[in-house]
């Protein structure tokens, strides 16, 4: 039977917002999309975030800008246990939060986008000014891959779309169970859904 995956989007729930982790001293990295960017990452050293918006304290949210993973201990045991080799787990303080998060950085980028089964795709234009993304998606409606082609990963990101994190039906399974979630599954796998 197929493997089933699903891109983990930020849910149509009420919850706190969190801002793009920085580092310790306040600075902000130098490529603070780097957590979202699906690679291995040298260890950044003690790194925090701020609530931008106060609401529902959730174990898994996207910081708001540049959407880095951030989630509480439950949440990164989950990706620890199932995902070892996919991810890199950091310590984040969230000011005003006694208890644990964590940013969840994917590192493994699958080109394994099957195209000819998505309902909509957006390139960057050919004569885009921007150089930045040369061949990639600008935008992918109703994402479908082929799970053939996932290398045994259970999170990563998509070559050249590399804003979908994707997770397996195991990794979402247990996450669900951890329950409390600030974020939504869509499936990518299967046929594709008439909406």
């Amino acid at each position: 039977m197929e493997r089933q995956f699903y891109w983990v989007e930020m849910g149509d729930v009420p919850q706190w917002l969190i801002d793009t982790p920085t580092r310790d001293s306040g600075e902000a990295f130098e490529e603070p999309w780097m957590f979202a960017d699906g690679r291995v990452l040298s260890d950044p050293g003690p790194i925090k975030t701020q609530i931008s918006h106060p609401g529902i304290r959730r174990a898994f949210v996207f910081s708001v800008i540049e959407k880095a993973p951030i989630v509480s201990e439950a949440v990164a045991t989950v990706f620890r246990t199932l995902a070892p080799g996919d991810v890199q787990i950091f310590p984040v303080s969230i000011e005003g939060e006694a208890d644990p998060f964590f940013v969840v950085n994917a590192t493994k980028v699958i080109d394994c986008i099957d195209e000819a089964r998505c309902r909509e795709v957006h390139h960057y234009p050919e004569d885009d000014p921007s150089p930045d993304y040369p061949g990639e998606y600008n935008w992918i409606y109703g994402v479908r891959i082929d799970p053939s082609k996932t290398e045994g990963a259970h999170v990563f990101r998509l070559k050249k779309f590399k804003t979908a994190f994707i997770v397996s039906e195991d990794v979402k399974n247990a996450l669900e169970a951890v329950g409390n979630l600030g974020v939504s599954f869509e499936r990518v796998t299967g046929p594709a859904e008439d909406r």
